[in-house]
């Protein structure tokens, strides 16, 4: 089967699963892997930094592929695995050339408008129709990313979106020149992140990796300075040096490290130690840093050892009435007045998952809103999967869903235990002010109260 037939294929059932064809980023990784390329080659050929590509665009592409194969698909399997996908499909390819498409608008069809919106669910594409721009917010960081030295803190509970905010982030600045690389930190191994030394050399490690330059970890640490210097000098005097732009460094999902504080009261310190090198050396000052997490901190630092401090805090947000009004303008849904939107906001609190969730739903017809919101905290509710996502976790940690219990059972915001409140925050559940917590929308507290057999 050539290439353009695979494709072909595998756009028409996309669309037939309510999910986007593949995008010009998107097929432009696809061709260079089925020409057995390496991400650097696509790149080149793309005019896109590797790390980009191989960061950002590739780990969607394989998941979103892994999803309509079922099967785990990867830049070695992914030739082999979708040729015997496509192979396995009985529909003729010439029926489905009219779902070859690079770009959708709202313009199109009704029909094909209905089907053109893949389940919410993680980060929203770069070119997607349903993304809510944050202006204000990203102006903010944009232009603090063009200063020298800079440090961006960004905070929210899981699912606010951090990451589709970061991607944006990410692309504006490849458009200035600049280098990127992005780092998730919930995609590293426990071993490593217990300890300073492996979790320095695994960081120096990627950071080389995504900028295409060769390794040389060995040359620069040396056991008798310690790992930190040992780091501080290597991306100083080997990356830093090596290119001649500014270095965007993303690390997401920092919270990870809170998890072990014995490493976290070393590396954290030294986040802010660049930082603050960067207000007297120029080369401190091609490193742009953006540190994304979901909890506030509960490590104990010294106030002038916290990178959490310093820099431009930005605080994601629920959505307000006008912007799920937009969203759902967005999904070509078309409500009348507020009172529709006010509706979905009184049980999900403007959350952007759950609206996008809801949204998706009203939008091929599946529910309308009165029964999308009377079944919502139910077992044939539309969010039930992601009801049961969180209700695994509570039965793993059974003091976070105690702490929970209590929330939703007191009339009153409560105090917590600090690290269970930052940890029930973090997922989303409560709401802290001055450190008195409530549940964060009626959605939960309808569900846990009968989970948690709460009278």
């Amino acid at each position: 089967m050539n290439l353009d037939s695979l494709i072909e294929i595998v756009n028409r059932k996309l669309l037939e699963s309510h999910n986007r064809p593949l995008n010009s980023t998107e097929l432009l990784i696809f061709r260079g892997i089925w020409e057995y390329q390496t991400y650097g080659k696509i790149a080149e050929e793309g005019g896109y930094s590797a790390g980009y590509l191989t960061n950002v665009v590739a780990p969607e592409l394989c998941k979103r592929l892994s999803d309509l194969t079922g099967q785990r698909v990867t830049k070695k399997n992914c030739r082999i695995l979708l040729e015997s996908y496509a192979a396995a499909q009985t529909v003729s390819v010439i029926q489905a050339q009219k779902y070859q498409f690079k770009g959708i608008s709202l313009e199109t069809s009704q029909e094909y408008s209905q089907r053109s919106f893949p389940y919410p669910n993680g980060a929203i594409p770069l070119d997607s129709l349903i993304y809510v721009e944050r202006s204000s917010i990203e102006d903010q960081v944009y232009k603090e990313i063009r200063k020298p030295g800079a440090l961006v803190r960004i905070k929210a509970p899981k699912e606010m979106g951090k990451t589709s905010l970061l991607l944006r982030i990410i692309d504006y600045a490849e458009s200035q020149g600049y280098r990127t690389v992005s780092l998730n930190l919930e995609q590293t191994d426990q071993a490593i992140l217990s300890d300073l030394n492996r979790f320095l050399r695994w960081l120096c490690a990627n950071v080389t990796s995504q900028l295409q330059l060769e390794p040389q970890l060995d040359e620069y640490w040396d056991e008798d300075i310690g790992s930190k210097v040992s780091c501080s000098l290597y991306i100083k005097k080997y990356l830093l040096e090596q290119i001649d732009s500014p270095l965007v460094l993303a690390l997401d999902e920092v919270n990870q490290i809170f998890e072990y504080p014995e490493v976290a009261k070393d590396f954290l310190p030294l986040l802010r130690s660049w930082y603050e090198e960067g207000k007297r050396l120029p080369i401190w000052q091609k490193l742009r840093l953006i540190i994304v997490h979901s909890t506030e901190i509960y490590v104990p630092l010294q106030l002038q050892q916290s990178p959490f401090n310093v820099g431009l805090p930005i605080k994601l947000t629920s959505f307000s009435l006008e912007q799920v009004q937009q969203l759902a303008q967005q999904y070509g849904i078309n409500w009348t007045d507020e009172d529709e939107a006010r509706q979905l906001m009184d049980l999900v609190g403007g959350h952007p998952s759950l609206v996008n969730i809801a949204l998706y739903h009203l939008n091929r017809g599946e529910v309308s809103l009165p029964q999308l919101l009377e079944a919502a905290p139910t077992s044939t509710g539309v969010y039930f999967h992601h009801l049961q996502r969180h209700w695994v976790t509570l039965q793993e940690q059974p003091e976070l869903a105690s702490a929970l219990a209590t929330a939703i059972d007191s009339t009153q915001p409560i105090p917590l235990e600090p690290i269970i409140a930052y940890k029930l925050s973090s997922m989303g559940l409560i709401k802290l002010d001055n450190n008195q917590a409530t549940p964060s929308c009626r959605l939960y507290q309808q569900y846990f109260q009968s989970k948690l057999l709460i009278k």
